[in-house]
């Protein structure tokens, strides 16, 4: 075997290995729940500076809302609770304001 045969092998099982060993990144983020638990607490409309909302997927099985707050925290809301259910159905219904 050349030496130059010998290089493109090693060069071959270099990148074989490194490709076994490095992890690529999903292409659309988390594959994963972002909400691990929601808020109890009622919010009034006038704290919330945002609202996400995130349907189920192949990411969660559970649509997610995600609120942020006007000091900045963000904090998951159960989207089966009656006063969520409200602020998503004006969220859907259009621009108007909260």
């Amino acid at each position: 075997m050349s030496m130059s045969m010998s290089r493109v092998l090693l060069l071959a099982a270099l990148l074989a290995a490194c490709a076994a060993l490095c992890r690529g990144a999903p292409v659309t983020g988390e594959l994963r729940c972002q909400c691990l638990q929601t808020a109890s607490e009622r919010l009034g409309p006038r704290r919330l500076a945002h609202v996400e909302l995130i349907a189920e997927g192949p990411h969660c099985p559970v649509p997610e809302v995600i609120a942020t707050l006007k000091d900045g925290r963000k904090l998951c809301l159960n989207p089966a609770a009656p006063w969520v259910q409200l602020i998503i159905n004006k969220i859907l219904r259009g621009p108007a304001t909260l």
